[in-house]
């Protein structure tokens, strides 16, 4: 098994892709306190330990905690009512049980919410909650910004600032609980049910801290979310698939979009480094895939781009050849400002789906969900970076007005 450092990842881009150092994780609090919320249990000890706590005492301490933390959403040592009151206040000067920052809220007509969120170094990003009958799945952020530059999405025209934090990660799951209302932690009857990691950037070029946020959220003692339950979507970051599958065990989704090496290697840049035979190799060798757990391709109808009869039977030829355990999600195009492609015709998207459908593979087509808000798949761009521009200007106004 290849291992790849995420220190050196392949940034990929227009050009060929060389390894670049990427930026460090999240700050330090400019309050110099750590942040519990993201650490495992035993990192969880080892900070009670390291801020000097009796090794005995900071083992107890510790699972009191976390349970606080993560079964009852307590954000206060305050409130934590089996850890003595002389203790609350060593531990408030030393730890936080932190939450992202939340600059606007907004609720999509069809019951959609996004949140765009603040990092404690002021970097902005982007969660999303869609509610369903019987679910409700939240979309996680993995960077801030995103480094693919897959042409129809949005988020890529981005640049990428830096990786999330497993602090931040967990954060956001954390923060949909509290704006959801479901503290105490039951597990029946709950909003938030599912999580995809479908959010701004892309999780494998983030491994480590995403497994890590992960495996928090999957624990039976913490949030205790099935792993049947999660999905990691990727565009295709190949070295890094099976350690994903042997490391995290969830559901894997791919943003295939195309079935030729000319269009794919348009509209998903990613394609240039690890092309499609390849990708779909790795998706035939994914660790615990099969007819119960099978692999989601991803993709976006792009008029007169991708969406021909041929297309549809080259993407059944391709499934059957490597033997995959897949359903194909035909997910209509969202368009934005500045966009080069329009969406399909609802005719040809139906089309589409029913030769995948007639040769037995599901193919159902994606409801877009919170279109009104920006929240719909690859429309996810920070409102703050769209706002820039004109904050900047209404700032100097003010200014001006305030010097006239």
């Amino acid at each position: 098994m290849q291992t790849v450092s995420a220190a050196l990842m392949p940034i990929p881009g227009h050009i060929d892709p060389v390894p670049v150092p990427r930026k460090p994780d999240a700050a330090a609090r400019p309050d110099g306190r750590v942040d519990l919320v993201g650490l495992s249990k035993e990192q969880l000890r080892a900070a009670l330990l390291d801020a000097g706590m009796e090794p005995k005492q900071a083992k107890l301490r510790a699972k009191q905690i976390w349970h606080w933390i993560y079964n009852r959403g307590a954000v206060e040592f305050s409130a934590m009512t089996d850890i003595a009151k002389a203790q609350h206040g060593w531990l408030a000067e030393r730890f936080v049980v932190g939450r992202p920052e939340v600059v606007e809220a907004q609720v999509s007509s069809d019951g959609t919410r996004k949140w765009l969120l603040r990092s404690a170094d002021a970097q902005d990003y982007e969660m999303v909650f869609i509610p369903d009958a019987d679910r409700g799945t939240l979309c996680v952020s993995s960077q801030v910004g995103c480094t693919l530059n897959c042409r129809f999405c949005h988020t890529g025209t981005m640049r990428l600032v830096r990786n999330l934090s497993a602090s931040e990660i967990v954060g956001q799951v954390m923060l949909a609980r509290d704006s959801l209302g479901e503290w105490p932690s039951q597990p029946e009857g709950r909003m938030l049910t599912n999580i995809v990691m479908m959010g701004m950037g892309e999780p494998l070029y983030n491994f480590e801290q995403v497994r890590d946020a992960l495996h928090v959220v999957m624990d039976g003692d913490g949030l205790a979310l099935s792993k049947r339950r999660i999905t990691l979507s990727t565009s295709g970051v190949v070295p890094m698939m099976a350690r994903a599958g042997e490391e995290i065990g969830v559901n894997l989704a791919v943003s295939l979009h195309a079935v030729t090496k000319e269009i794919r290697d348009e509209i998903v840049p990613l394609n240039r480094k690890y092309g499609i035979e390849e990708l779909l190799q790795a998706c035939a060798d994914y660790p615990g895939a099969n007819n119960a757990r099978r692999i989601t391709f991803e993709y976006v109808m792009l008029r007169d781009k991708n969406d021909s009869d041929e297309d549809a039977r080259e993407l059944v030829r391709l499934i059957r050849q490597y033997k995959l355990p897949a359903k194909v999600n035909l997910i209509p195009f969202n368009p934005w400002p500045g966009a080069p492609y329009e969406c399909s015709t609802p005719e040809r998207v139906r089309r589409f789906s029913e030769i995948i459908f007639e040769a037995g593979i599901s193919a159902p087509v994606r409801t877009p969900r919170g279109r009104d808000i920006d929240a719909a798949c690859g429309q996810l761009k920070t409102a703050a970076e769209r706002k820039s521009r004109a904050e900047l200007d209404r700032q100097a106004e003010e200014k001006l007005a305030a010097l006239a």
